[in-house]
């Protein structure tokens, strides 16, 4: 079945990566401070649409500078509240956010591609159903997490990566809104 088709309503639940989807990525390094945190462009009004749609969207982030010492959990706080506000601002909600501090090394269950992040959002919501669930990144563990709870994956970039298991590919967040509203 083709993503058009699937019609969302209230009842779905989308499931955003933060870094490459909803902001700037720094290529080799973290957004450890404010100001590194710069909202790719159209992702604000593209959210605020979607927001229309999805009854809840969740922001699921591997967040290993905060294990590597870079940066502490409160930085990581005021990172989010702006990106909160920013949203906000545009018209758009985020429902939750769900982070992993810790390094890959330590495989924690939380880290994507493990499932933690998304059974700890379907422990605070437990009407979250995944088979109505969409996931949207940018790296195959984004996509290997979302397979593995049973969503749709829709994959940012220009081209799958080897392996990925994509349903759909969409160059932005911003195009992805564009597409289904």
């Amino acid at each position: 079945m083709h993503l058009k088709d699937l019609l969302p309503n209230k009842e779905w639940t989308l499931f955003l990566d933060r870094d490459g989807v909803i902001n700037e990525r720094l290529v080799g390094d973290y957004v450890k401070t404010p100001g590194e945190f710069v909202f790719i462009k159209g992702v604000p009004e593209a959210i605020a649409r979607l927001s229309e749609v999805f009854g809840r969207i969740f922001v699921v982030t591997n967040q290993q500078g905060i294990g590597k010492g870079l940066m502490t959990e409160e930085d990581l706080r005021i990172i989010h509240e702006i990106m909160i506000r920013g949203i906000e601002d545009a018209g758009g909600f985020i429902t939750k956010i769900y982070y992993c501090p810790e390094l890959k090394k330590h495989n924690s269950p939380f880290r994507k591609p493990n499932t933690g992040m998304a059974k700890e959002a379907k422990k605070d919501f437990p009407e979250l159903d995944f088979s109505k669930a969409i996931m949207i990144g940018d790296s195959p563990v984004d996509m290997e997490f979302g397979k593995r709870m049973g969503m749709r994956n829709v994959f940012i970039g220009e081209e799958i990566p080897p392996g990925a298991r994509v349903d759909h590919i969409v160059p932005s967040l911003s195009e992805f809104a564009n597409f289904y509203i």
